[in-house]
């Protein structure tokens, strides 16, 4: 290439954004809006994996029984089936009044409410199957209203303010995140008959004898009420301007538009690169993932209290996953996105580390923070920086479809891998489970390498 067409290829590409600039982007409407539905989508994960595996621990179910359960998360993985539905589909007396996302958004969170209602009412001792049945149907509208709430972001501003709103999006997210962790464990706590005075030790001999399944009632019927934050967010919001789509003139026209097009799009786009692209993917998260679903089990078999747990997930969580998703949307938006998503792929996999370092030090509240605050922060920057890096692959002319498919192929994989988690500690202990999620970090690093030199491809004109 000569050196004046260099020049007339640098000097076309956007300037970046000043400090102040950047910083700005987060008082923006759009940026706001993603704070608080952030926190609708971020609600229900929590309470149908790692709360409910501290819920069901505490009543005294089996640690491999606790893994399998954690394939409720499935739904999550499946969700490009039902996406193009979710896209194109309007719904009968809600679309007309509301729009296409909005309406979807208002259908879903009706569904999380109903399935954390009946989560409430269950009692996991008597019988596992009306829990699980809730549970599946939390997942089910938590994934279809992650689809709606991903073209909802997409479409609500343009490419070079994508990073903040991500950041925005996983702030809102990580801080119910912590409200459904922390919180629901404060909340159990403070609604127990009488307060436990046992040693977390003795607790854990007791078994399920120490649970009591009205404080854990009390603790999910409040998670329901927190989605209203998403609801009056949904009812206030303006629906985005979206791409008009040519009618369809019969059935097949209409699939070949909404399931196969999508899809095809993006092979097009990007051709063998697909391939890499998909496979980064799949595996970006999966360290954080696998071991996540045994994180509060390993907190119970520890000694740690609910009220420890809480405490330090609500302080220290709060704040390192705020630092966290700022760094990650700041330098995501000045160095790019790409080698933040490096940085953040080293970080959850070190942090995977510290925890089999925890095992070892017993009840320690001191090491419980700082390896907490630890997780947070890089879980903070990978998220921020790996949604920025979605959105960037998705053509807003099917981007409900598109990214749901990126979405459930991260969470597939680790979340099928996640299910034997609790026969692995059974069989070789914590330390070694914990050290092992690290390891399954390594190879992401190379796919981070390889991806950065995908050039990307400028979307498709509908």
């Amino acid at each position: 290439m000569s050196e004046s067409a260099t020049a007339v290829s640098e000097s076309a590409k956007p300037a970046p954004l000043s400090w102040l600039a950047a910083l700005r982007v987060y008082l923006e409407p759009a940026s706001l809006r993603m704070l608080t539905l952030g926190f609708s989508a971020g609600l229900p994960l929590l309470l149908v994996l790692g709360t409910l595996s501290f819920r069901l621990r505490e009543a005294g179910i089996d640690r491999g029984t606790i893994g399998y359960l954690s394939w409720v998360g499935l739904a999550y993985g499946f969700k490009w089936v039902w996406a193009p539905l979710v896209d194109r589909m309007p719904l009968p007396g809600l679309t007309r009044g509301l729009g296409r996302r909005r309406s979807w958004l208002l259908l879903s969170q009706a569904a999380i409410v109903a399935g954390l209602v009946g989560m409430a009412l269950a009692d996991p001792r008597a019988a596992l199957g009306p829990i699980v049945w809730c549970a599946l149907a939390v997942a089910f509208g938590s994934a279809t209203q992650d689809i709606a709430l991903d073209a909802f972001r997409i479409e609500s501003a343009d490419a070079e303010r994508q990073a903040a709103l991500a950041a925005s999006y996983q702030t809102g997210y990580r801080l119910a995140m912590i409200w459904a962790g922390a919180g629901v464990l404060w909340i159990a706590a403070r609604s127990e008959v009488a307060p436990a005075a046992q040693a977390a030790g003795q607790a854990l001999a007791q078994g399920a004898a120490a649970y009591q399944n009205g404080a854990w009632q009390t603790a999910y019927l409040v998670m329901a009420a927190s989605m209203l934050v998403g609801v009056v967010t949904v009812l206030f919001s303006r629906e985005p301007a979206q791409v008009a789509l040519p009618p369809a003139k019969n059935i097949a026209e209409w699939i070949e538009g909404a399931l196969v097009e999508p899809f095809a799009d993006f092979i097009r786009r990007y051709r063998w690169q697909a391939a890499l692209i998909l496979g980064l993917i799949a595996v970006y998260r999966i360290s954080d993932v696998v071991m996540g679903i045994m994180a509060n089990p390993f907190y119970v078999d520890m000694g740690y209290t609910k009220d420890e747990v809480a405490a330090v997930t609500k302080v220290y969580g709060v704040v390192m996953t705020l630092l966290g998703a700022f760094i990650g949307g700041v330098l995501s938006m000045r160095l790019g996105v790409m080698r933040i998503l490096m940085l953040g792929a080293v970080l959850s996999a070190a942090t995977n580390l510290l925890f089999a370092w925890l095992g070892s030090r017993g009840h320690d509240v001191t090491a419980l923070i700082a390896v907490v605050s630890a997780d947070n922060l890089a879980s903070g920057i990978a998220s921020a920086a790996f949604i920025a890096y979605l959105s960037s692959l998705t053509n807003v002319s099917y981007s409900a479809t598109q990214y749901a498919l990126f979405s459930s192929m991260m969470l597939l994989l680790p979340k099928f891998i996640a299910g034997f988690s609790g026969d692995y500690v059974n069989a070789h202990g914590y330390a070694q489970f914990f050290t092992s999620t690290a390891l399954l970090g390594v190879p992401v690093l190379a796919l981070v390498a390889l991806a950065a030199r995908v050039t990307p491809a400028p979307p498709r004109k509908p």
